[in-house]
């Protein structure tokens, strides 16, 4: 077999497939940042688990979860829809991968409040 009829092959580490999606969704407008996972036993056994993003593969297709902060005073599902479409597109370009479904939780509203000095 010469070099030329040889297939070659690209691994991905998923912990790339993670930081491609927490940094998409952390660019989006509207987004605060990312929310810790809460779970069971379950969320010991899944990556990005800790980045507020939980991927999954199977056959060249991406599953994503991210769990999120939104800031105060924004559309929430325009922002949803924001996070989902970049997040997509920054997986289909970089990776090549099919994307399943890019599920949004949105675990809390960020409200700063200011004190101010009494």
């Amino acid at each position: 077999m010469t070099d030329s009829t040889k297939e070659s092959k690209t691994t991905i580490a998923p912990d790339v497939l993670v930081t491609i999606a927490r940094l998409s969704a952390l660019g989006v407008p509207g987004v605060s940042r990312m929310a810790q996972v809460t779970g069971g036993v379950n969320r010991l056994f899944k990556r990005g688990i800790h980045d507020g993003v939980r991927i999954e593969t199977e056959d060249n297709v991406v599953v994503a979860d991210l769990y999120l902060i939104f800031k105060k005073d924004v559309n929430i599902r325009e922002v949803g829809r924001e996070v989902q479409t970049q997040v997509a597109r920054a997986l289909q370009e970089m990776v090549g991968m099919e994307i399943g479904s890019i599920a949004i939780h949105v675990e809390d509203i960020d409200y700063e409040e200011e004190v101010s000095p009494a």
